[in-house]
């Protein structure tokens, strides 16, 4: 009598399924705890900064766009949904792959950016030309001159690495370059954003162990540039003079309308805030509600609990960015945990600064939280590049062994049933 045919289940994971599963989840192991410090704050500040753009902006929207409230923030909701993703995939590249675009990188933002101050395509918002308009896109070439500085940096400062204590055959070159594509951002009238990257490069160096003496000329260069180029615009002197100038009271009102309304909005939370979304101050009387003076309205909503909730954020932000830093192995590795750290900390200090008064109105947004496409996505980008870096370089092999060692106990148990 013939025995029925018995039907052998597939082991588990025979159809590759559970074998995905579990490559997935060796990937998410490899990494190391800087990488998840870094990963988590960052998507944290990300969707802090959709809730507080969809707040703030929910009138000008309803105003500009014909009743359509949620315009703006959807738009940033999409920019956010294409940056993560973008963040995700750059954390997997290799340091060799980002060497090897590094110019290329930098030449096309330089190339973009010589567009804007120098063809018609250039656009001017706020008294500068930052802007370039190619079709229906609208974006922020400086922006990607950012992105493009901190990969570049990585590449030169790896093949200069033994010559950075010499000003002329190290530092020179990197100062040349580097300042060459910040002129041409200079160009287009926006001293915020080139003090940022000014304040990127000449950090960058600094944290990477470039002595000071070597970076004293440079700096002091910068300091009387700055000051030359914001005494050469009737604009940026209004502001000057409106900063200076105490309860910003005896100049005419219009120069002092954004410094005044930031205060009162901040001043109207108090401690715990009138509440996500009753904010008065974004009922068209805070210019940038939704973009530079996003932190008043974080203020005014949330208080001075939420304020401090976000300052704690870029604390922490700026400790798992110094991790990473700290723990580098290489040159590009330590150089763009460097740049992306004074970057993005750096310029998150002269936001909050211009709103609490510390500093005159420059026009530099939240990082990862104001409104802005273009500067969420590069933003995101960076933070990527600096993911790539702070991964485990062990954690594979040792993820590796632990699965044959878990193979080798399945297999002993199975011999053992038999």
């Amino acid at each position: 009598m013939t025995s029925p045919t018995r039907t052998t289940r597939p082991p588990k994971g025979a159809d590759g399924s559970g074998l995905a599963a579990r490559i997935r989840l060796g990937a998410f192991r490899a990494e190391s705890k800087d990488y998840f410090l870094l990963l988590g704050t960052v998507l944290f500040l990300v969707v802090l900064g959709l809730v507080m753009v969809l707040s703030s902006s929910i009138v000008q929207s309803g105003l500009e766009n014909n009743g359509d409230f949620t315009s703006r923030a959807m738009q940033q909701a999409t920019y956010a949904l294409i940056g993560v993703p973008v963040m995700l995939l750059a954390g997997r590249m290799p340091e060799t792959f980002w060497m090897r675009i590094a110019w290329i990188a930098l030449g096309i933002s330089c190339a973009l950016q010589l567009l804007v101050v120098a063809t018609p395509l250039g656009v001017e918002v706020g008294g500068n030309t930052n802007w370039l308009r190619i079709g229906g896109v609208q974006f922020q070439p400086s922006e990607l001159i950012k992105v493009a500085l901190v990969i570049w940096l990585g590449l030169i400062v790896t093949k200069k690495k033994d010559q950075l204590g010499d000003f002329t055959h190290g530092i020179l070159p990197i100062l040349l370059v580097g300042g060459g594509a910040i002129g041409l951002v200079l160009l287009g009238g926006d001293l915020g954003t080139v003090m940022v990257m000014a304040g990127m490069l000449l950090g960058t160096l600094f944290l990477i162990g470039v002595r000071l003496r070597l970076l004293l000329v440079p700096l002091l260069f910068g300091v009387v540039a700055f000051g030359l180029v914001a005494v050469s615009s009737e604009s940026r002197m209004k502001r000057i003079t409106a900063f200076l100038q105490e309860h910003c009271t005896q100049f005419d009102t219009a120069d002092c309308w954004q410094i005044q309304h930031g205060t009162f909005a901040l001043a109207n939370g108090g401690i715990f805030g009138v509440g996500l979304g009753n904010s008065a101050a974004k009922w068209s009387w805070l210019p940038a509600a939704d973009n530079d003076f996003i932190f008043a309205i974080i203020g005014e909503e949330l208080g001075l609990i939420g304020a401090i909730v976000v300052l704690g954020l870029f604390v922490l932000l700026a400790l798992a960015l110094a991790r990473v830093l700290r723990a580098a192995e290489t040159p590009f590795a330590k150089t763009v945990a460097a740049a992306v750290l004074v970057w993005v900390i750096g310029q998150a200090c002269v936001n909050i600064g211009v709103v609490l008064g510390v500093f005159p109105v420059l026009g530099v947004p939240l990082p990862l939280v104001s409104a802005g496409g273009t500067a969420l996505l590069t933003t995101l980008f960076a933070i990527g590049i600096v993911l790539s870096v702070a991964r485990d370089p062990q954690a594979p092999e040792r993820a590796a062994v632990r699965a044959e060692q878990r193979r080798e106990a399945r297999a002993e148990k199975a011999a053992r049933a038999r």
